[in-house]
């Protein structure tokens, strides 16, 4: 059964109706784990539960109907503020937190959570994109997580606790989110309308690590093509950096001028990597491998040359999951691409 809407977390969501049941919910919370699995819809749905004035607040299950409910859903509540990372930026701009420089501490986040509630009994503030707290943001809120306001939840969302600075994550309760199961998730694909039948749902979610976003970008007609392409030419024993190179990179310009649109397709291509390298070393020690009409006999032409040498394909991983990790880093994507590549091909090498 679905809470809220929401699929796959149901162990979470009992633990918060123990906690509440018990009057023992915390006051700062910090949700991490892969994106596209539903964290922030969770933490809407959350909110919505903990203020709706007709239910039980210890089960945990909003009436739907109430003015606060229709406030929340409405994204118009008073006793809800949300901030999110624009965009165009790279880090989750101070002023969303602490009002802008001549409004300091009497606008913002950490203002709004400080004021009495206005008709729900409690405050509730959600930090989206947490990943992207710079560390004069970070500090900011150091004081509200050691001294939060009566009746307040704080919310904090990322991607890993390790991106958070340790004084955060030791005020924090963190909760973990794991990637939704390739059966649900197909499911999800197709009530959704993402695709149409139950087996395309069924392929796209093995390819998706489990996330409903990754899913949905796959689904652009661009990517099958470049996939492809890219996934021959990771399977060739004499790997040509200089030509994937080059192919990555008019990929990525092909997303548009938006520097964001441009980190985005490139993570999608980094991904691709990553999921073609994770199956080749399972392959490797004897685990089964996705059913994919594509990846799966490039997995056994590897296998069966450059794969054959011990840590090859579990150094290409490594290396791409750091590639992964940098693409946020500000970064020049054309260094960055090339000395990803360059480093491959020096792994085959070797």
């Amino acid at each position: 059964m679905a809470w809220n809407g929401i699929f796959g977390h149901d162990d979470i969501v009992e633990q918060f109706r123990r906690a509440v049941g018990r009057g023992r919910l915390a006051t700062s919370f910090l949700f991490v784990g892969p994106s596209g699995i539903g964290k922030y819809t969770f933490a809407l749905r959350l909110a919505r539960a903990l203020l709706c004035q007709e239910s039980d607040p210890r089960e945990l299950d909003a009436c739907g109907e109430c003015e606060s409910c229709t406030q929340a859903d409405a994204g118009t509540h008073p006793d809800i503020s949300i901030v999110r990372k624009p965009t165009e930026k790279s880090e989750l701009p101070l002023e969303l937190l602490i009002g802008p420089l001549e409004k300091r501490m009497r606008e913002g986040l950490l203002h709004d959570i400080g004021l009495k509630p206005f008709m729900g009994g409690r405050k509730i503030a959600i930090i989206d994109d947490a990943d992207y707290l710079n560390a004069e943001g970070a500090n900011c809120l150091l004081k509200t997580l050691e001294e939060p306001p009566p009746r307040s939840v704080l919310i904090l969302i990322g991607t890993s606790a390790a991106r958070q600075l340790p004084t955060i994550r030791s005020r924090c309760q963190i909760v973990r989110f794991q990637p939704l199961a390739e059966d649900l998730l197909a499911e999800l694909l197709v009530e959704q309308g993402v695709v149409s039948g139950i087996d395309a749902a069924r392929k796209l979610a093995m390819q998706s690590e489990g996330r409903l976003d990754l899913a949905v970008e796959l689904t652009q007609p661009e990517i099958g093509p470049f996939r492809e392409n890219l996934l021959h030419g990771l399977a060739e024993p004499s790997f040509n950096s200089l030509r994937l190179s080059a192919a990555v990179l008019a990929f990525v310009e092909e997303a548009g001028r938006e520097p964001a649109l441009r980190r985005r397709r490139l993570a999608q291509v980094v991904r691709m990597a990553i999921e073609f390298y994770r199956q080749v070393t399972r392959a490797a020690g004897g685990a089964p491998v996705s059913d994919d009409s594509l990846s799966t006999p490039l997995v056994e032409r590897s296998l069966a040359t450059w794969a054959a040498t011990d840590n090859v394909a579990p150094d290409c991983l490594d290396r791409s999951l750091e590639a992964l990790a940098q693409i946020d880093r500000n970064v020049h994507q054309t260094a960055l691409v090339e000395c990803w590549m360059d480093d491959l091909a020096r792994i085959y090498a070797s």
